[in-house]
């Protein structure tokens, strides 16, 4: 009886999993359709410098809001759209994608902080992270590529534990 109970159930969560899968897509589909509405929002921004309300009152050291909105909507549309890619990609390279990431988010936290420069400065803190990022990316294809092509690492591994001057380095890649 219990047989006949797990092949009843099997097509039933199937068919639910099916179903979350579906709903998580239409998800992020609508999620990546509705980013030219998003980015187009810094219209509705006015074009003062001071921004008045019965809340509130703000001023911008740009020209005007609608500009600062629209410099803000430059970075926002893309971090979100490289964090919607990044959390949703099945390559295994998708760890590349925190440069382009980093470099964004650098970006949008000099322009909210207000900085006389904007897009300057973000190459020295996203230098780490691609010093980082980079090398184990290839790394991770290295194991990938003689995992398929059924070779050993351990010559890749000892090899990579050779102390080398910078020159024997330098003569190596251009072997």
């Amino acid at each position: 009886m219990d047989k006949q109970n797990n092949k009843l159930t099997k097509p039933l969560n199937r068919q639910s999993e099916d179903k979350k899968a579906l709903f998580i897509g239409g998800v992020i589909v609508f999620l990546i359709a509705i980013s030219p509405l998003l980015f187009y929002l810094y219209e509705s921004f006015p074009e003062t410098q001071i921004w008045e309300t019965s809340l509130f009152s703000y001023t911008t050291s740009f020209p005007d809001w609608n500009s600062y909105a629209w410099y803000l909507t430059g970075k926002i549309i893309p971090l979100y759209l490289l964090l919607l890619w990044f959390f949703t990609c099945k390559h295994w390279w998708y760890w590349v994608l925190l440069i382009p990431i980093s470099m964004f988010a650098f970006q949008l936290w000099g322009l909210i902080v207000q900085s006389n420069q904007i897009d300057e400065n973000e190459l020295a803190y996203v230098l780490p992270i691609m010093a980082v990022v980079i090398p184990g990316v290839f790394l991770i294809r290295a194991k990938l590529f003689n995992k398929v092509r059924g070779n050993n690492l351990r010559e890749f591994e000892e090899e990579l534990m050779i102390k080398k001057s910078f020159w024997q380095q330098l003569r190596d890649l251009f072997r």
